[in-house]
């Protein structure tokens, strides 16, 4: 099997697999215990997030254990809206984010809240000169996505931290769900408030994911209870998941710097292979795009079906992000770009990882070709 929906999810590691089992099978007490058995668990939780406070460059105090990217985007943006809403209520964000943070700003807006969606340009840029001429008085926090889950624009998220320090009262919020291992970013540098991450994004399991809240920011809790994860995120923790997902983490940071150059050598073969093909729009930007997603359309034919031919061949691809395909409505992004909507309804999403081949690339070119051939001679 050639597996390129790694946008969607990614393949576990092995050794996060068995760290999980063996966590699960000897620590299984819940840390909020005061007995032994709930200590030494306690003790698990501490060291993940020292480690992964230490991976990312952050305090362990500023590492939230959630469990993945859509209730950490909920969590940052509505945690961040409801604490400081009596310094305003205008909200700024674009408009290609992922639907847990545009669907969290629709409730927003239910509760009286005012929220601004930045157009993008062609490539899927929003203007960062645009942005400053939204920001009002009543302007509490911003969110931007940093690398788009369906075509790979990555946002100039370090200009965007740069300007917002001009304005203390603003909140900074980073989707990097799809940017870890990806892009680099530091934190700090960037002046991020809220960093959003999610565990299966980076081989780590499902329901597992990271909230980086700088210190001093506080969050109106979404979930009352009785509060863990410093006071913000209440339920007992996954510890077996979290030093799991820390484990992932390590694992994906090391050799960062190849593994990069490895998956964007990957995407400029497929990029160049499919620009043979006359009947295929690539949508994904030469520039400002992440290494690992390709965004393509066939003129005419159904995505759906061509799925399926390439899953009959091995080869695991995707007509959107996993979020929406199932609501067969044409991609936000790809309209917000400017594909007419015909395109955007015919998309295919390639996304790489870093255990993918070289050697790979060449079956995939060709059994695209072949499934185009085949869906052309039966419309004929």
């Amino acid at each position: 099997m050639i597996y390129l929906d790694n946008s969607a999810t990614t393949e576990p590691y092995e050794e996060v697999v068995e760290s999980y089992v063996k966590v699960a099978k000897s620590y299984f007490g819940n840390p909020s215990s005061l007995h032994g058995i709930g200590g030494r668990a306690e003790q698990l939780l501490t060291q993940s997030r020292a480690q992964v406070a230490k991976l990312l460059h952050t305090k362990p105090q500023e590492i939230i254990f959630t469990s993945g990217g859509s209730e950490g985007n909920n969590l940052a943006i509505k945690g961040a809206a409801l604490q400081y809403q009596g310094r305003g209520k205008h909200i700024i964000t674009s408009a290609i984010e992922h639907p847990s943070v545009s669907e969290a700003c629709k409730q927003l807006e239910q509760l009286g809240f005012e929220v601004t969606y930045l157009p993008v340009d062609k490539n899927g840029l929003i203007s960062v000169d645009g942005l400053i001429d939204e920001i009002r008085n009543d302007t509490i926090l911003v969110s931007i996505i940093h690398v788009n889950n369906e075509i790979g624009t990555i946002q100039p998220i370090e200009e965007i931290g740069r300007v917002l320090k001009r304005y203390p009262k603003i909140l900074f919020h980073v989707d990097h769900v799809q940017g870890l291992g990806k892009v680099p970013t530091n934190f700090e540098e960037a002046h991020i408030d809220m960093c959003t991450i999610s565990g299966h994004k980076f081989n780590g399991l499902k329901g597992t994911g990271i909230l980086y809240s700088r210190q001093g920011v506080q969050l109106s809790p979404l979930i009352a209870g009785g509060g863990q994860e410093l006071g913000v995120r209440s339920g007992t923790e996954n510890v077996a998941g979290i030093v799991s997902m820390t484990k992932a983490l390590r694992m994906t940071l090391e050799d960062e710097t190849f593994k990069i150059r490895h998956i964007s050598e990957l995407k400029r073969a497929i990029i160049d292979g499919l620009l043979q093909i006359e009947s295929v729009s690539i949508h994904t930007p030469h520039q400002y795009s992440a290494p690992h997603i390709i965004n393509f359309s066939i003129s005419g034919l159904k995505p759906e079906v061509f799925v399926h031919l390439l899953e009959e061949e091995g080869i695991i691809v995707s007509t959107t992000s996993a979020c929406s395909s199932k609501k067969n409505l044409p991609s936000k992004t790809l309209q917000a770009i400017g594909i007419p909507i015909k395109q955007a309804n015919s998309s295919i999403r390639i996304s790489l990882s870093a255990s993918n081949k070289v050697e790979e690339v060449p079956i995939l070119l060709k059994a695209i070709q072949q499934a185009i051939t085949k869906l052309e001679s039966v419309m004929r």
